[in-house]
């Protein structure tokens, strides 16, 4: 199978029909490619252009392209400009050769113009496009009080603008790579190149050509196919769609995947500490990042343990609970019919339903879905007596908990695992949850993220700006992450 795929692919780069020098052959050409007369806003002009009295036609997507610019800045300079050049004539800001009728065919594809001329074995891609998208607006799901608010769009060159706007460096790169057979896209990388790690730029862009598939429309998907474990329950690829914490990263030596349609940009390699951390934790001053960390780590805790931790104790080690708070437990529990463990499971899995109700149902209506799921049901539960009341309070610290989580595969993950710890408990204690937590670990640490391990810089070790669990005072930050091999690893001198 893989060596079908490979010939598949070496057979489309290998492919390549050359433009004729015959205006009416490519003419030809390009109306059986784009199916013209059938295709209603696949368009054509031809005209006569006049710096060198030849036949020209012009060829483009009305529906996807900016029609003024390219009446005043394309074909009314043709039509009355003489010169020697065609790049003296046209007043588009770049006009790129094409030898091929393959390019030519994506380049359209893309929203530019492509323009043939008689006589002439090349044709010249101008780029007029103007695909509808959002304007910039507030990130949603990566909201911060203090700091910047804007968040990515789903124009990649609106994307792109954002973080030039914050990075104002010449060593700024933005390379691009086309991926796909039938739809051609372009995935943009964006590096420091000064400081970016070769091999790593080298690794990503090979993982990139060695996708075959017939097309990758966003980043969302692009991200599942260039991750090394897609079974795997922890995330190796970080997903922001704020452009402040995409430049922050590019600073440090990382690299940035953009494509258009996507308002979200993938951030390789990362660590552990890359989901954990959110973009306020530096813009609060010291004392206020690391207070907002510590409850964070706090939530991380409960999230995973508590309800586990509550089944283990209540179930096999009740000689560790207060003979007082015992006997209110056992009160509660007196004429629940259901075993603790199936209690608790009921209760989690009733939270995850109401929170997806919330995330699917209209937004006017999700407040209310919320409060009725949480308050009016879980009520009617406890005095139905399905669950005791102190499950309630369990259930929902876990469930609360897992919001304070910035990173949403992340929150995927702590959500899962949860279940495991739970059911773990349940069937051996704490020996159990214990041994769990213990595999959990030992799984966490054998994870790469394109060969960089999971939990640098703590284990192993490597020079950092020491900003994981805690962050230091930013006049204290002299390092860049020692574990990305970068060619300037220093940030400040000390």
């Amino acid at each position: 199978m893989k060596n079908e795929q490979g010939q598949r692919k070496n057979k489309s780069k290998d492919k390549k029909s050359p433009i004729h020098d015959n205006l009416s052959v490519n003419i030809e050409e390009m109306k059986q490619a784009f199916s013209y007369g059938l295709n209603k806003d696949f368009s054509m002009r031809t005209l006569k252009a006049k710096f060198n009295e030849s036949n020209a036609c012009l060829f483009y997507y009305s529906s996807i392209v900016a029609g003024e610019r390219i009446d005043t800045h394309i074909i009314k300079p043709l039509l009355e400009q003489t010169s020697d050049k065609l790049s003296n004539i046209v007043t588009i800001g770049s006009v790129q050769e094409v030898t091929d009728l393959e390019t030519a065919v994506q380049n359209i594809n893309s929203g530019k113009v492509i323009l043939f001329i008689d006589q002439d074995p090349a044709a010249y891609a101008m780029d007029v496009a103007e695909f509808e998208h959002r304007s910039v607006s507030k990130a949603e799901n990566e909201s911060v009080i203090k700091g910047p608010q804007d968040a990515f769009t789903e124009s990649l060159n609106a994307n792109i603008s954002l973080i030039r706007k914050q990075i104002h460096n010449q060593q700024l790169v933005n390379e691009g790579v086309q991926i796909g057979q039938r739809s051609v896209n372009e995935v943009n990388l964006l590096y420091i190149k000064d400081l970016v790690n070769s091999d790593l730029l080298a690794n990503i862009k090979k993982r990139l050509e060695n996708i075959s598939v017939d097309s990758i429309r966003n980043i969302e998907i692009l991200e599942q196919h260039m991750e090394e474990r897609p079974y795997s329950l922890i995330p190796t690829i970080l997903y922001t769609e704020r452009p402040d914490k995409a430049t922050a990263f590019l600073e440090d030596g990382y690299i940035i995947l953009l494509m258009n349609t996507s308002s979200a940009c993938l951030i390789v390699p990362v660590t552990f500490w890359s989901f954990y951390h959110s973009p306020e934790d530096r813009y609060l001053r010291f004392l206020y990042g690391n207070f907002t960390r510590c409850i964070r780590l706090l939530c991380f805790y409960l999230t995973t343990m508590i309800s586990a931790t509550y089944v283990a104790i209540a179930n096999f080690h009740s000689e560790m609970i207060p003979p007082d708070l015992l006997l209110a437990i056992t009160a509660s529990r007196e004429r629940i019919p259901f075993p603790l463990l199936f209690e608790i499971l009921l209760m989690e899995i009733a939270f995850e339903l109401i929170r997806e109700a919330g995330v699917r149902i209209p937004n006017p209506l999700g407040p209310t879905i919320g409060i009725v799921g949480a308050l009016i049901l879980g009520q009617a539960a406890v005095e139905a007596n399905i669950i005791s009341p102190i499950i309630v309070i369990v259930a929902a610290l876990s469930g609360l908990s897992s919001f304070a989580i910035p990173d949403l595969n992340m929150n995927f993950t702590v959500r899962i695992v949860r279940f495991v710890f739970i059911l773990a408990a349940g069937s051996l204690g704490m020996l159990g949850l214990t041994g769990a937590l213990l595999l959990f670990f030992m799984y966490a640490a054998s994870i790469r993220s394109f060969g960089v391990p999971f939990f640098s810089p703590i284990t192993p070790n490597f020079v950092s700006a020491k900003d994981t669990v805690f962050r230091k005072v930013l006049k204290k930050e002299f390092y860049r992450p020692g574990y990305l091999d970068l060619k300037d690893s220093q940030k400040r001198e000390k």
